[in-house]
């Protein structure tokens, strides 16, 4: 089982702060947002008497509920296209199991998110990288690439969409493409999609879940994590139309017994957030994001990639194992008694020597302490490369 890349570091910060070093959290997707009142207020003044299992697949309000958020968001789906899961990650796991036995195989772009490869290794599946390539902002690569990967043990291709650690945006057209190549081959397109509500500058989020044709293929990943500000909560979903995807994947829900139950109520309570908070929350990450490029953009030798969606960008830096460096920042650099700490992106990778000069950074910080975050960086490289 492959140790997180994101979590891995954790000892080196906390040896730091006991020692009085103020560390900069850009490493984790761990929002600095409020959650929405209305879903702390929800299990504060609940009358539950008897803490009781909640149905195998989330509880039946719930997921009418959640199906009409998707109809907002022109996705035409019912209750029983829906289970709901301890978090995106039990989703994913129960999707491979689901749909790939040992020995078979999903073809996923990279850098993706690390723990796609411990979900695949869970499982006993291999995962088959296909690379995509900060030059061109992590766009999707050519469908051609894909093809040339297609083996009989091929069973799914998994995307991020917005992507984590890339912040790159699928458009309309490449998920077309994907779609194609899904019906083309008989395989499954799962979509990872628990960033929906989070693309900038006016572009729009399209679902494998809208794609006419693809019902039987489609099955889309879902969290309250982030768009809530709910990391803490666990609370996920699989969506699909194939009805023998959500037979099998209940039958994994069973044998974990049930979803948490004061989260589904949050969660719950949670889809009546209203758009204003949304369109703060976008704008103010939006100012982060802007601002976190440019400054990054002035540290000779940097090259970033600029961000569509999500609360990430990928970073190249002036160094040849950014492991290395992340790890030194922790034990052996502060400036002014503070330094920061930095997803290596290796670990986003599953092609071996891919990513060792590049971080994934999160902008999950206010305005002013990642200026401060980005300034502790350009010290750090220069004192590292000296």
């Amino acid at each position: 089982m492959p140790e997180s890349p994101i979590r891995k570091l954790v000892p080196y910060a906390e040896d730091a702060k006991k020692r009085g070093v103020k560390v900069f959290h850009l490493n984790i997707g761990q929002p600095d947002i409020k959650t929405p009142q209305i879903a702390l207020d929800a299990v504060k003044n609940n009358t539950i008497e008897v803490l009781a299992y909640a149905r195998s697949e989330g509880s039946e309000t719930y997921r009418e509920k959640i199906a009409q958020y998707y109809k907002r968001n022109d996705i035409e789906v019912t209750a029983t296209d829906i289970i709901v899961t301890t978090g995106g990650s039990e989703a994913l796991l129960f999707t491979f199991g689901s749909i790939m036995d040992v020995g078979d195989e999903v073809i996923i772009p990279e850098p993706f998110y690390a723990n796609y490869n411990g979900f695949s290794t869970a499982s006993g599946v291999t995962v088959i990288p296909v690379i995509s390539t900060i030059e061109n902002n992590f766009a999707l690569p050519p469908i051609e690439e894909f093809e040339k990967l297609i083996t009989k043990k091929t069973k799914a291709i998994l995307i991020c969409n917005p992507g984590n650690p890339t912040g790159y945006l699928y458009s309309k057209e490449e998920i077309q493409q994907l779609a194609t190549i899904a019906k083309k081959y008989d395989l499954f397109l799962i979509a990872d999609e628990v960033y929906r509500e989070f693309t900038y500058d006016g572009l729009a989020h399209y679902s494998v879940m809208q794609e006419s044709g693809l019902e039987q293929h489609a099955i889309m990943i879902d969290s309250v994590s982030k768009r809530y500000s709910m990391c803490g909560a666990r609370i996920g979903c699989i969506v699909s139309k194939n009805k023998d995807v959500i037979a099998t994947a209940l039958k994994f829900a069973q044998a974990r017994l049930s979803p948490p139950t004061y989260a589904q109520i949050a969660s719950e309570a949670a889809l009546a957030t209203p758009q204003r908070y949304f369109d703060a929350v976008i704008k103010e990450y939006v100012g982060r994001r802007d601002m976190l490029v440019a400054e990054l953009q002035k540290i000779e030798g940097v090259q970033v990639a600029s961000p569509k969606g999500a609360f990430y960008c990928i970073a190249a830096l002036p160094v040849k194992d950014a492991d290395a460096f992340a790890q030194w920042l922790l034990e052996h650099f502060a400036l002014d008694n503070e330094t920061v700490m930095v997803a290596p992106a290796a670990g986003f990778y599953s092609t071996k020597g891919m990513g060792m000069n590049q971080v994934r950074i999160a902008y999950v910080l206010n305005k002013s302490d990642l200026k401060r975050s980005v300034e502790i960086l350009k010290a750090a490289l220069k004192a590292y490369n000296q």
